[in-house]
């Protein structure tokens, strides 16, 4: 907003509510410092729960659960106009988020602004069900975006007393969350004013975006680490893991080096359940490839791709790469050298909640993965094989056009207030948006960027494009605050 209009937009305010030009004076003030509040490391919240309906769409479904968010409104003083900075929950344990967000806890101190995490239903503590939430798909087949949204509103309505536009609300969310953040905003225009949808990939769907895009964007990352042999050796890899799982002197050796909390008895424990650990862990280390030691998928090291890579300098083969790729795959596995074993069931971080996301992937969320010219190994997209084994696991088909018929895919023209920012290091950018003709939508491309990078805390290492995004976003932000506050004036 151009310096006159806010001048202009200050003193107007001042004849109309001292209270609101208070706040409003204090965004600018604070934003035009380009500093983010370096604040600590563990942010205080009260844990609160709300019921909920179990099923928003049926009139005659009365069934409700408790969905737990996390507030805090030591920043806005629990005044009732302030501003309300929203998180919508990922596909995990709500506290992960709340300790992992920090850009968010830093400008809602300068906005003075209510902080809400919001948990999604069935992950964390929000099970509807209880332990027995996955045990059919009767149980389960409650757990979607969309109930997930509707769950949002209905709490957003009890907070604010069913006035909804009392105070200016702004969605968060970075994955998953950032997905959700952007779709609350398409679907929800009359709660929150706008949404920051941080490496959100709402275009990774059937039709939209190659199969093969992630694991080339993640072959990328792999090599820019300075270590040319790196991705060599991962390609030279898979065939020698499945050649050494193949004998029992070869499994023998695989299991006194791994030291697996499960031996691995044939060559499918490599080629299923290890070569998928495998795959994830890539992911997780492009993802997680920030310029500082983070425990947000896994305790990693600075630059952890570089580090995997720094075990892998040169060509290997037979048990020296199998020696090599150990000492690569601890850096992921066990960087702070505490663990005993090698568990390859899962590759993430405890408090996400796998099982939760492997329904949705099976029944709304059904992102075409491929790879062709990558380091993992040649696969097609099966839609068939895909269906049979979530029917399989789930007893349910998956509906690849669901979110395309419900949120529209690349048709956003008609929304609005929206920043989509994207690392270019990250895998997830490649269903990102990441061009747009309306002038409505607000583009942030983050070429130093790892996964949703820009949600953390501000930290000394962080790069000079990060640093750059964040200031854009606190403008933009402040820009839709200020134009609220103007607008109740009228």
């Amino acid at each position: 907003m151009h310096l006159l209009n806010k001048l202009f937009l200050l003193i107007f305010l001042t004849f109309q509510c001292n209270e609101i030009l208070n706040i409003s004076a204090i965004i600018s003030s604070n934003n035009n410092n380009n500093n983010l509040y370096n604040g600590p490391k563990d942010y205080l919240y009260t844990e609160k729960y709300i019921n909920v309906p179990l099923d928003h769409f049926s009139f005659t479904n009365q069934t409700t659960f408790k969905l737990r968010y996390l507030i805090n409104e030591t920043y806005s003083s629990g005044r009732s106009y302030s501003p309300i900075f929203f998180y919508t929950g990922n596909e995990g344990d709500i506290e992960l988020f709340a300790q992992n967000t920090g850009f968010m806890w830093e400008a809602a101190k300068q906005m003075q602004a209510a902080v809400i995490f919001a948990e999604h239903r069935y992950y964390g503590k929000s099970l509807p069900f209880g332990s027995m939430s996955f045990n059919s798909s009767t149980y389960s087949g409650y757990l979607s975006a969309e109930q997930a949204l509707a769950d949002y509103a209905t709490l957003l309505y009890n907070i604010t007393n069913g006035k909804y536009d009392s105070r200016p609300i702004i969605a968060f969310g970075g994955s998953y969350g950032g997905m959700l953040a952007a779709w609350f905003r398409m679907k929800y225009p009359h709660i929150i004013i706008g949404a920051l949808a941080a490496s959100a990939p709402i275009l990774q769907f059937t039709g939209l975006t190659p199969c093969d895009i992630y694991s080339r964007i993640v072959t990328s990352v792999f090599k820019v680490a300075d270590k040319p042999e790196c991705v060599e050796n991962i390609i030279n890899s898979w065939d020698m893991f499945k050649n050494f799982s193949s004998n029992d002197k070869g499994r023998q050796i695989l299991n006194n080096k791994y030291k697996f909390c499960k031996n691995v008895t044939k060559t499918d424990d490599i080629t299923n359940e290890f070569f998928e650990y495998l795959n994830d862990m890539y992911s997780n280390l492009a993802m997680a490839n920030y310029p500082y030691q983070n425990e947000f998928l896994a305790p990693l090291p600075a630059y952890p791709v570089r580090m995997f890579c720094g075990q892998l300098e040169k060509l290997y083969q037979g048990e020296e790469l199998l020696n090599a790729m150990h000492n690569a795959i601890s850096i992921y596995a066990n960087y702070t050298g505490k663990l005993k074993c090698l568990d390859y069931s899962t590759a993430f971080e405890p408090n996400m909640g796998d099982l939760g996301w492997n329904f949705q992937s099976c029944t709304e969320m059904v992102m075409p993965m491929c790879n062709k010219n990558s380091m993992f190994p040649k696969s097609d997209w099966n839609f068939k094989g895909y269906s049979d084994k979530c029917f399989k696991q789930f007893g349910v088909r998956p509906n690849e056009h669901e979110i395309l018929m419900r949120y529209g895919g690349k048709q956003i023209d008609s929304a609005s207030n929206i920043i989509f920012s994207n690392g270019l290091l990250d895998p997830w950018s490649s269903g990102g948006v990441l061009k747009s003709n309306n002038d409505k939508i607000n583009i942030i491309i983050i070429p130093e960027g790892a996964h949703h990078i820009d949600l953390r805390a501000a930290n000394p290492d962080d790069p000079a494009s990060v640093i750059n995004a964040r200031i854009q976003e606190l403008s933009i932000i402040e820009n839709w605050i200020t134009e609220y506050y103007f607008s109740r004036t009228r």
